[in-house]
């Protein structure tokens, strides 16, 4: 005879409920900025995964770009919003690949930047 294993009740809510209560339904201001927010630190964090994969310092990645060591970190923590150029030179440095999708609904593209 087979013992049923019985699936812990849920506690707690999704992320999505949180994400709607505490920074409203998608499509409102204070929820699009949070969603960028959101984006702008998975840059920020990739660009640190890479760097990291790559066995490079801050301070060294720093030098291959020309600016100093600050900039990097403020890159990596969100402190500071990139531009898109700064972003590819990143990547760039780094040996890396960029996808960016632009575009709205049907009409969305990706392109390779790097």
């Amino acid at each position: 005879m087979e013992a049923k294993i019985k699936s812990p009740k849920r506690k707690g809510k999704r992320m999505e409920e949180l994400e709607t209560k505490y920074f409203g339904k998608m499509g409102t201001p204070k929820r699009d900025a949070y969603e960028t927010q959101i984006q702008l630190d998975l840059i920020g964090e990739l660009i640190k995964q890479t760097r990291e994969r790559n066995n490079l310092s801050q301070a060294q990645l720093a030098k291959k770009l020309g600016m100093d060591k600050t900039y990097v970190s403020k890159m990596e923590n969100n402190v500071k919003t990139q531009r898109l150029d700064t972003i590819i030179k990143v990547f760039k440095a780094l040996k890396g690949q960029l996808f960016v999708r632009v575009g709205a609904g049907e009409a969305m593209k990706e392109i390779e930047l790097i």
